[in-house]
């Protein structure tokens, strides 16, 4: 084969290629209620791996293993993360099903195989073109970010306990807020608190 001919062809299967992760991409047209192909997914995990700088993989977990952090990430986590991840970080939710692309179960391989740098980096700066925001910078603390890494590390092993004290810390709507209110003043208990003293969220 000449070498003119291997660069014709060399640019028709690129346009194949192309045209191929177009329709894969498009087939849902601009619906985000359409599951993404296993192309997509391919395409969107390759990327998110390029996107992390080398450096971020290098990072040390600061924050110990300790029951104090993890109880302060799983709160913490609770009232700022389980409404798209699902207190279980298994993304169950209104807002998790229906976030395209979908975010993954976070005990699942494809996260719990990242090392403790990369999640940091996600957590810290978002994932662009989905619904991960950035909570690093001005309004963030690091040190919040890396105990959500322990947190994250512990989701495969979480009780039904953690879970239920993490239902306490859930963001709540004002309906919910006040048929909360209403069983307890009908029960003749006091208003149940949603921050404990001392825990402090900047997220």
């Amino acid at each position: 084969m000449s070498r003119g001919k291997g660069i014709l062809l060399g640019i028709v299967v690129a346009i194949a290629l192309i045209a191929a992760a177009a329709v894969s991409v498009l087939h849902g047209g601009v619906s985000a209620r359409v599951n993404p192909s296993a192309l997509e997914i391919m395409m969107a995990r390759e990327v998110r791996h390029m996107a992390i700088p080398k450096s971020a993989r290098n990072l040390e977990n600061p924050a110990t293993d300790t029951p104090e952090n993890l109880r302060d990430a799983r709160l913490h986590f609770a009232d700022h993360c389980a409404i798209c991840h699902a207190n279980d970080g298994s993304c169950d939710t209104p807002f998790g099903r229906n976030l395209y692309p979908k975010p993954p179960d976070l005990r699942r391989d494809q996260t719990q195989k990242l090392v403790d740098g990369e999640i940091f980096w996600i957590i810290e700066n978002g994932v662009r073109f989905t619904g991960m925001p950035a909570f690093g910078g001005a309004h963030g603390s690091e040190e919040d970010s890396w105990k959500l890494v322990r947190f994250i590390r512990h989701l495969p092993q979480l009780t039904a306990e953690e879970r239920m004290e993490m239902e306490q810390y859930n963001p709540k709507s004002l309906g919910d807020r006040e048929e909360e209110q209403e069983e307890n003043e009908f029960l003749g208990g006091k208003p149940m608190q949603q921050k404990s003293e001392g825990a402090h969220h900047h997220h």
